[in-house]
């Protein structure tokens, strides 16, 4: 209860008057308790009062000056996954119990905020490496364009790890994103062997399209050895069954499977995107630098 109140210098100091800790640790110090009477006299408590027992708050937790409760569980990982639990939260659970008890909010906290945090971090980190990748292939050809081509590899790296990780039956984590970011400074390495060797014999005198088919002939052998051992070097790691390997298994999948499907791609895919480049500077007029013949035999 409080007592009084004093003024210390601009502070206002409540004294509070309560029972020693010593005789509040338990339910059977109330029944020990004496109660004073307005006549002076001290009677026991169940002289005045009656005792029921119920459920209460043991400790009240507050977060910005607002009452908060947390759950907290753990998932079942042969039954479901993390984020099916949080979507059932999200859809059903939660709307249910705002619309029952108005004023009600919720956040996520704990393993569900702190991935939250990395995926947004991630995002930034991969629109970097695009960006970073884009630079130091525009400055390596000396073209606006020809980066473009070289990256329209990564959409399907992209598809191939997630079409790993169905084949594999693995769920897409967060680890699985960071070897998806990886993989994007991967896959650009086939389209950039073939673009180079286009480049190279066309300043040489060869025709647009004599490059584009040469280059089909010239680097497959390299270009998907390069691949398979990539993916040979990843599978021992990808058959793991250790404790330890399994943290490292999405990862491993995203680049693996990730290169594979996209060096298929783009055996096909760049030839394709580098001839209707030429093609369109041709129907435009516009000169290439890297032309050695006429117009119309580079059409």
């Amino acid at each position: 209860d409080e007592a009084m109140r004093i003024q210390r210098g601009r502070d206002e100091v409540k004294v509070m008057i309560r029972y020693p800790e010593s005789e509040r640790r338990s339910l059977g110090n109330i029944e020990s308790m004496r109660i004073r009477t307005p006549a002076g006299d001290e009677v026991p408590f169940s002289r005045v009062a009656n005792v029921e027992i119920g459920r209460g708050f043991a400790t009240i937790e507050r977060a910005d000056r607002q009452r908060i409760v947390s759950v907290t569980g753990d998932v079942d990982q042969k039954i479901t996954n993390a984020d099916e639990v949080n979507g059932v939260l999200r859809n059903e659970i939660m709307p249910a119990l705002m619309a029952a008890h108005p004023g009600l909010r919720y956040t996520m906290e704990g393993e569900q905020k702190q991935q939250a945090e990395s995926i947004d971090s991630l995002k930034h980190g991969f629109a970097l490496a695009v960006l970073m990748i884009y630079v130091l292939l525009a400055v390596l050809f000396k073209s606006y364009i020809q980066p473009v081509i070289v990256m329209s590899a990564i959409p399907f790296g992209l598809v191939g790890a997630m079409w790993g990780h169905i084949l594999m039956g693995l769920d897409l984590t967060l680890i699985s994103l960071f070897g998806v970011v990886a993989l994007t400074g991967v896959v650009v390495n086939d389209s950039l062997i073939m673009i180079d060797f286009i480049n190279r014999a066309r300043r040489g005198g060869m025709s647009a399209r004599q490059a584009i088919v040469e280059s089909g002939v010239r680097r497959f052998r390299p270009i998907m050895l390069t691949s398979l051992t990539t993916f040979a070097g990843l599978t021992p790691l990808l058959l793991e069954k250790s404790l330890q390997a399994k943290f490292l298994i999405p990862m491993a999948t995203s680049l693996g499977f990730g290169v594979v499907f996209a060096t298929s791609i783009t055996l096909v895919l760049i030839p394709v995107g580098y001839s209707l480049l030429t093609d369109f500077k041709v129907r435009l007029g516009v000169r290439d630098d890297l032309d050695m013949t006429g117009p119309n035999e580079a059409a």
